[in-house]
Order: structure tokens, then C-alpha cells, then sequence
């Protein structure tokens, strides 16, 4: 039995991603909201909104602003309403969107904005990636020299020596997902690649090479939610909000027993699941975090897609292509849409909306009815699900 609606999306909004020089990201934030704002006329953001959680991570180090969520409901037309930050590494915003359900389910708000932001590429690469490094454990990791490529590649390689995964299965996922991204007029990289061109990029930390690695990108993104039952008043094709979990784990690579596996995020999916009354089988579309190609075969074990060890046969029999059996990261993913950490968690749920309302364009999913955001904050140590349901 599917269960009972939680939260309605009635609109959503997306900045375009990529090097958005000379602005701020509480000007980015407003492109979002602006969008929000044209996508549903029934709506008056000052008069309805009640709320607002904002996701970003590292607004701080690379923007020397912190305390951003009142900045950015102001700029969103929205000052003075309750605005709270929420800080989970790359799933903030993922981690916002979950405040937004559970206030609105509580019945504490009738409706409330979620949203994420981030501003990196006006910083040099050794900045971000120092800065990115803090969501790592500090003095076993940080300390030592490992950065993230490093850490994903601790886990590529752990996944190649027990299950024989390929440099090759990592790479097809790279180009699946520039094929999306090639679609989407708001990705960072609008370009496909070939198998060949993935395979001799430059090393990065081996296995991952250039093109296993998701990109340094600037971009925000917003939803508007409210309760169910008030969805038609605002539009006439909400998307409900079905399943959602959330759960950590270990900072730390080396206290983990097993390295091909995210806990948090098997843990996660099986909150979202069951609350949702659904089974991975029931899901038409995925949004996941590929933030590195490894990081995407994990996520469709972890998510019950597959088999422990069976992702790479997942993307070699094309079942996560577009027209497969089960399409993932049709946005283009972390990987060619672009990673704007703070942002990333959102920006799953707008395509997913996008989806389940036909607003895709040349990459929706025909016939699309349920669909899935996994999102990963570091290398793993939160991660947050959720799932949603198309309304007839």
C-alpha cells in the first residue's frame, strides 16, 4: 500500500549551473526563486510562504559569509519570515528539504521554501578542494593528505577487488551521464564524451580519472512545499512527497568495516521505502549522487536497484540509460549538470519534479509516476532519501 502524502511540491526553480562569474550567491539564490515564483501565479511568496531552509556548506570558507539563510530569503522577497541554515556537507539542501517535510507535516507551517546554494569557481581549485576536505575526518584524513578523489578512489578500488567492477563500468557512467546533461539547458557541461575520451583523461587518484570526477560549480535551487490537502490552490500538478529517511554514519573511512557500501545511505533508502510503502521495483526515475562514477554504481546497491556487486552489470546492460528500465540522473547528474554542494539535494528534487510533471523536455521519462533522490554528504557519513509520487 503507498503511503500517505507527507508534503506536495507546488513549484520549483533552478539558477542555471556552471562558472556564474561576478555574482554572489544570494543573487544566484534569487534566479532560483524567481523562477519559483513565475512557475506558480496562484502563489504570493510574502503573504504565503511561512518558512524557509536553506542548505549550504561553504558559503564560510569561500564566500567569507556565513549566516546565509536570512541573506537569501531576503533577496528571495522573503525578510522577515523564520529562516534556518542547514549544514550536512554535500547534503545540505537534502537535508533542508527534510526539515521542509517535517515542518509541514508536523502542521507547525502550511507552507514553507526549501532550498540550497553554493558559490565555488571564483575560488582557486587548492582552495575548494581544501575546503571541500573539511566534511573528512580531520586528523586521520585531512591530516594525512587524503582529499576526496582519494577517498572515493579507497572505495573504487575496494569495489574492483571484491566484485571485479571495471575502470570501463566507471567510465559508461560518466558517459550516460554527459548524454543526459547534454539535454539540460541549466547543466555546467553540455557536452557528451565517449567511452575512449573518459578512459585516457588524466589521473586524478587512480582508478578515477578527470571525467570519474564531478565538477566545481556554482548554482542554487529552490522548491515550494506545502501541506497536501492545500496543493490545488496552488496548482493543478503538485508532486507529492511520499518517503523520506535520513541517517549517518562514521566520519571516517577507516573505522567502516566495508568500503563498497554507504550505510547511511542503505539505511536511508529502507526508511524511505517503507514509509513510502514502496519497493525499489516501483520506482520510474533517479536522481543519485554521483559526485564521483564509483559513487554512482554504490548508490544502486545501496538503493535495492541491484545486487551487492551487480552495478557495473546495471550500466553495461544500459538499464539506467535513458529509455531503460529504470533512467538515472537524466539532469546530467554531479557529474556533467555540475556540483554546487550546497545546492545538489535540491536540484535532484527539481528534476524529479520536472519529471513527474512532463516539464522535461528532450530527456523526460515517458510515463514517469515515482521517482528518487539519494544524497550523500561527504563520503558517506550522511545521507538522506526521498521519494515521490506523481499526483492523477
Amino acid at each position: 500500500m503507498v503511503g500517505a502524502p507527507l508534503a506536495a511540491i507546488v513549484s520549483a526553480g533552478s539558477s542555471k549551473f556552471g562558472a556564474l562569474e561576478g555574482r554572489l550567491g544570494r543573487e544566484i539564490f534569487a534566479e532560483a526563486a524567481l523562477e519559483a515564483y513565475e512557475r506558480c501565479p496562484n502563489l504570493d511568496p510574502k503573504k504565503d510562504i511561512n518558512a524557509f531552509f536553506l542548505g549550504q556548506f561553504l558559503g564560510s570558507s569561500l564566500e567569507h559569509q556565513s549566516h546565509n539563510a536570512p541573506v537569501a530569503a531576503g533577496w528571495a522577497g522573503l525578510a522577515q519570515i523564520a529562516a534556518t541554515r542547514v549544514e550536512a556537507a554535500c547534503a545540505s539542501s537534502a537535508a533542508a528539504l527534510r526539515c521542509g517535510v517535517i515542518a509541514v507535516a508536523s502542521g507547525l507551517f502550511d507552507v514553507v521554501m526549501v532550498g540550497g546554494i553554493e558559490k565555488m569557481t571564483h575560488r582557486e581549485t587548492a582552495e575548494v578542494t581544501e575546503s571541500l576536505a573539511m566534511a573528512a575526518d580531520y586528523p586521520f584524513e585531512q591530516w594525512q593528505g587524503l582529499t576526496f578523489p582519494g577517498l572515493f578512489a579507497l572505495m573504487a578500488t575496494a569495489h574492483m577487488d571484491k566484485y571485479g567492477t571495471t575502470e570501463e563500468q566507471m567510465a559508461k557512467v560518466a558517459v550516460k551521464n554527459h548524454r543526459n546533461g547534454a539535454k539540460n539547458p541549466k547543466a555546467h557541461l553540455q557536452k557528451e564524451i565517449t567511452l575512449e575520451k573518459a578512459l585516457s583523461s588524466k589521473v586524478v587518484a587512480w582508478p578515477l580519472k578527470l571525467y570519474d570526477c564531478s565538477l566545481i560549480t556554482d548554482g542554487a535551487s529552490c522548491l515550494i512545499l506545502t501541506k497536501p490537502e492545500l496543493a490545488r490552490k496552488y496548482t493543478d500538478t503538485p508532486v507529492y512527497i511520499v518517503g523520506t529517511g535520513q541517517a549517518s554514519d562514521t566520519i571516517g573511512l577507516y573505522e567502516r568495516e566495508d568500503l563498497t557500501t554507504l550505510r547511511a545511505a542503505s539505511l536511508a533508502a529502507r526508511q524511505a521505502y517503507q514509509m513510502a510503502g514502496l519497493t525499489p521495483k516501483d520506482i520510474d526515475v533517479a536522481e543519485v549522487h554521483d559526485c564521483f562514477t564509483i559513487a554512482e554504481l554504490i548508490a544502486y546497491e545501496d538503493l535495492g536497484f541491484c545486487g551487492r556487486g551487480e552495478g557495473g552489470r546495471l550500466v553495461d546492460e544500459g538499464v539506467t540509460e535513458h529509455g531503460g528500465k529504470l533512467p538515472v540522473n537524466m539532469s546530467g547528474g554531479l557529474k556533467s549538470k555540475g556540483h554546487p554542494v550546497g545546492a545538489t539535494g535540491v536540484s535532484q528534487a527539481y528534476e524529479i519534479y520536472l519529471q513527474l510533471t512532463s516539464q522535461a523536455g528532450n530527456r523526460q521519462v515517458e510515463g514517469a509516476e515515482i521517482g528518487l533522490t539519494h544524497c550523500v554528504g561527504g563520503s558517506g557519513a550522511s545521507a538522506v532519501v526521498h521519494i515521490y509520487r506523481r499526483v492523477a
